[in-house]
């Protein structure tokens, strides 16, 4: 449990991604959404090298699940509704199958939703199976690496 007053309001602020968590309708689309700016920064830091960009999206998916894992404990629930840092990283990880275009971002956002709410082998085995931050960050991530994917081949054939 977090007891530490301003930890809890940090866990909050980035569990809900700045409060899009709390959206009456759809949080996780809301969610995706406000990550939608991620798409074309990695696309970026990675035509600088695969390094940057893979260390940049470490960093939110290490964020996530830790901050995934205390948001359980603050709202009382496992994968809580208002969770929607690993829409984040997940957007996050697709975005480093693709160019640095909103072409590119808006291909991602619909494919990351579908794959996402379907949750293709293994992210349903992820997500029954796994507890904590990893289990609710961890199918996400996998959703990610099949939406980048398929947005990448969908910008070839385009």
């Amino acid at each position: 449990m977090v007891t530490n007053p301003i930890v809890r309001a940090l866990v909050i602020v980035l569990a809900t991604a700045g409060g899009a968590g709390y959206a009456p309708i759809a949080p996780g689309t809301v969610g995706s959404l406000v990550a939608l700016p991620l798409v074309p920064l990695v696309a970026r830091l990675r035509s600088d090298g695969w390094l940057p960009a893979l260390a940049f999206v470490a960093l939110v998916a290490a964020v996530a699940v830790w901050t995934a894992g205390r948001a359980e404990a603050i709202f009382g629930a496992a994968d809580h509704g208002r969770i929607v840092i690993d829409e984040v990283a997940g957007i996050a990880v697709a975005a480093l199958f693709v160019p640095a275009t909103w072409l590119a971002a808006a291909l991602v956002f619909v494919a990351f939703r579908i794959l996402d709410a379907t949750k293709p082998f293994p992210a349903g085995a992820i997500d029954r199976h796994v507890h904590g931050g990893l289990g609710v960050v961890g199918d996400d991530l996998v959703a990610g690496v099949y939406a980048g994917c398929l947005a990448r081949v969908l910008l070839e054939v385009l």
